[in-house]
């Protein structure tokens, strides 16, 4: 299983709405970055993400869950992206921030950290274990 997460401004898809999505998941739909778009060509189901909300939170604030591997993306209409689908799993007890991830030395190397502006990001299973600490989650 492969770790990742997951980038979207709450104002234009937020975690509730995710989560009214329920089992039948939502396609991350819109990527139109390459280095993203070959994140996501590697998940595979099962995989796991954290879903962070950038711009207002910036923070991680649920678990989503690849249901659907890479396939095209109907919204691009030049038909050079791709997209996944993802489901919700569960909230992240208490978010956590950017600030916080940026002050954990344990995540100095985390993509979130070095790279903050990659909409879908790798997340080392070191990090996964981590943040999860740090959220609450066991």
């Amino acid at each position: 299983m492969a770790y990742w997460l997951f980038k979207s401004e709450p104002d234009t898809w937020s975690w509730d709405q995710q989560k009214k999505k329920g089992a039948r998941g939502e396609p991350w739909s819109g990527v139109r970055n390459h280095t993203a778009k070959q994140n996501m060509m590697k998940m595979k189901t099962g995989d796991l993400g954290f879903f962070y909300h950038s711009n207002e939170q910036k923070a991680v604030v649920g678990i989503v869950e690849v249901i659907g591997e890479y396939r095209p993306d109907p919204t691009d209409e030049k038909g050079r992206f791709g997209m996944v689908v993802v489901k919700a799993v569960q909230d992240m007890p208490q978010p956590v921030t950017l600030a916080a991830a940026k002050a954990n030395p344990r995540l100095s190397a985390m993509s979130l950290v070095t790279s903050f502006r990659l909409s879908v990001q790798p997340v080392t299973g070191a990090e996964w274990k981590e943040v999860c600490r740090m959220g609450g989650l066991k």
